[in-house]
């Protein structure tokens, strides 16, 4: 690399918070302005170190069992959603509850009440642990049919069922596009009866994101992806770019910006996942704006590249 070259940084549209991101946010920040401190969050309202770390500092606690919050408290659901058990918990500590489920969420679960009112074994292709998978498998309870998750094709091929002619399945909001279609794909070959939901699940921020970095991936030779190391769905931008055979990288914060990444590249893509927001894309930029300048005299040119537009809004609950 000589010195005078230019470097390139391509910006994917659309990249950042999703509606139901700033719905989230904004439910604890008017919740905090409307009734004062502490309010209570069970679990990271959103996955990212940044966003609640700000929310901490405005007197917001985050806590993943309810037992931590004072009887009559005012606690927030997360925007990945809960298990009925979870709100019967809030129901007996009598909390004043908002909830902050993101409401593409909510349509999931809507859904597996209407398939298990069906009489149908329900599958859930998702990953094991994540806090959306938990709320969602929390939705199958009592005597009704049995919840699955999977997780991969291989999942579907030792799968047990109870009848295979009554099934369905249902997504997790933030997976791979391509992953989850190649799950789907094996249920179906495997269970020809299967029922899908009527419109996909994968949310359509998710899907915009990742389109966004497959366009990006062919004009570029490394990808950074601002996002946190929980964030599903910052992590499956990470997978897109690499299934493309491009160097990627995710980090948390600016500083996390390695010099090594760069070297030889001369054409940088940069995105974020829905639960970033755009400051710390800023600061990527800068930071990659001093290293470059250090390693030797070279001008570096950001070019915003065209996507979909995003208009989608969602109303912050009526309480």
């Amino acid at each position: 690399m000589e010195n005078g070259e230019m470097i390139k940084v391509l910006l994917a549209n659309p990249r950042g918070f999703c509606a139901g991101v700033d719905r989230a946010i904004e439910i604890v920040e008017r919740a905090l302005s409307v009734h004062g401190a502490p309010i209570y969050v069970r679990h990271e309202v959103v996955h990212n170190r940044f966003v609640v770390e700000d929310l901490e500092k405005k007197g917001a606690v985050f806590v993943e069992n309810l037992d931590e919050v004072p009887a009559g408290s005012i606690l927030i659901f997360s925007a990945h959603g809960v298990s009925h058990a979870v709100r019967r918990e809030a129901e007996a500590g009598q909390f004043k509850v908002f909830d902050a489920t993101c409401p593409l969420v909510t349509k999931v679960h809507i859904e597996v009440a209407k398939m298990r009112d069906q009489g149908r074994e329900i599958i859930m292709i998702g990953h094991a642990g994540h806090p959306e998978v938990e709320g969602t498998m929390g939705q199958a309870e009592g005597d009704g049919p049995s919840m699955y998750l999977v997780e991969t094709e291989e999942d579907v091929e030792k799968l047990q069922v109870q009848d295979p002619a009554h099934l369905a399945y249902v997504t997790q909001t933030t997976l791979s596009v391509d992953d989850a279609n190649r799950v789907i794909q094996a249920l179906k070959g495997r269970f020809p009866n299967i029922l899908g939901p009527k419109k996909d699940d994968i949310c359509y921020a998710t899907q915009n994101r990742q389109d966004a970095v497959k366009t990006m991936v062919k004009q570029c030779d490394l990808v950074i992806v601002v996002g946190s190391p929980n964030s599903s769905n910052s992590n499956r931008l990470c997978e897109v770019a690499r299934n493309a055979g491009v160097d990627a990288y995710m980090l948390d914060r600016a500083e996390q910006l390695q010099e090594a990444w760069l070297k030889g590249k001369m054409r940088i893509g940069i995105t974020a996942g829905a639960s970033a927001p755009e400051v710390l894309v800023q600061e990527v930029i800068s930071r990659l704006r001093q290293i470059v300048s250090e390693q030797a005299e070279r001008e570096v040119v950001v070019e915003e590249l065209r996507g979909v537009v995003e208009s989608v809004v969602f109303p912050l609950p009526r309480n």
